[in-house]
């Protein structure tokens, strides 16, 4: 009953992609980091549920798949979209992802990775039927076959993930310290299985990987270990534009799977900008890891005015095979997005100001 007052259809199955089916072991774990605030239980119960009901699939899959995991050979020449939050990551992501020659993370199998090679069918018709038409963070269509990024879907596998600071975002700075800014090697060996579901569901037949993580700016090393001819393109934009846009965005988040109430506007404007600040330290920090030949930084503008000529520059630069098959779907893709209409994006006024004399 409270459930059913608490979310919408619609609502529910937003929070469903955002975060549900997540493992009860992953959720538990989750419970050393932080408490769950009572008005949050709703969101709670329905994160434990769904992780739930799907809790034996993992169990099959695992029986069946096993040695297929282990013994799968992931490229090691992804293209990996990097750059801070809302500096255009998704639009390049879903780009590169129509690319009938990539293959990427969808939302169809990140909403249960641990179980989507063997739920692949039902997932999809489950997300047909119930997924919004637009992101609830955003304007953005989406549907079952769109590319999301990977660290919602390790997410459901791993308390070690950026998002834990999106559950928890009274304590976001620890978990951005302890999650973006460090990691560890059990969560190596989350990304790596994580990446070879992702080519086992999605592979057949396509002849390189697409990767979009913004919080892979800072975990460059990381990434050159498990993947050594790894192709990046770092996304910028103008830090005053990402930052304020983060700021909504990470309070919507906090509304539809946080576990706690969401901050003030003011506190959430000054641990988002003093986190861009750490994220892009840490990319200076770390891009002279990447070979030459590797990295490719591309300007938001040059994205947003240009996007079939900023895209033949990628696959020109980083030497990805296929521009001429990919050219017809990515025009397409292109023609499709140009009816997208950006949210304003307008934050309180106090927060409005603090952003500006901390970014000035």
């Amino acid at each position: 009953m409270l459930l059913g007052v608490f979310l919408s259809i619609s609502r529910l199955a937003d929070v469903l992609v955002a975060g549900g089916c997540i493992r009860p072991t992953t959720l538990l774990a989750g419970l050393r980091h932080g408490t769950v605030s009572f008005k949050r239980l709703p969101v709670a119960l329905l994160l434990t549920v769904s992780g739930l009901v799907v809790e034996p699939f993992p169990w099959l899959q695992s029986l069946l798949f096993h040695r297929r995991v282990l013994a799968c050979a992931c490229p090691d020449d992804p293209v990996v979209v990097i750059g801070h939050w809302r500096s255009g990551t998704t639009y390049l992501h879903q780009l590169l992802a129509s690319d009938p020659c990539a293959a990427t993370a969808r939302n169809q199998f990140i909403i249960a990775p641990q179980a989507a090679l063997i739920l692949k069918p039902l997932l999809n018709h489950f997300l047909r039927h119930v997924m919004t038409q637009h992101r609830p963070i955003d304007a953005v269509s989406w549907g079952p076959d769109d590319p999301q990024e990977d660290e919602v879907g390790l997410a459901r596998l791993t308390m070690d993930t950026h998002m834990a600071g999106i559950a928890f975002p009274q304590h976001y700075p620890r978990h951005f310290r302890r999650t973006v800014l460090h990691s560890s090697a059990q969560f190596e060996r989350h990304l790596l299985h994580f990446t070879r579901l992702t080519w086992l569901y999605e592979g057949a037949g396509k002849t390189h990987l697409v990767i979009k993580n913004s919080v892979h700016t800072a975990r460059i090393a990381l990434l050159l270990r498990l993947f050594p001819r790894a192709r990046f393109v770092y996304l910028y934009r103008r830090p005053l534009d990402s930052v304020r846009s983060l700021v909504q965005v990470k309070q919507r988040l906090a509304h539809l799977v946080g576990l706690q109430l969401p901050l003030s506007s003011l506190q959430q404007v000054e641990e988002t900008a003093a986190a861009h600040d750490q994220l892009q330290e840490a990319y200076e920090r770390s891009k002279h890891l990447i070979p030459s030949g590797q990295l490719l930084e591309v300007d938001y503008d040059d994205l947003v005015q240009s996007p079939h000529v900023t895209l033949q520059r990628i696959y020109r630069s980083l030497g990805i095979t296929g521009w001429g098959t990919a050219r017809t779907a990515i025009e397409a893709s292109i023609a499709k997005s140009q009816t997208y209409q950006a949210e304003p994006v307008v934050l309180e006024l106090e927060a409005e100001q603090r952003l500006k004399a901390l970014l000035s």
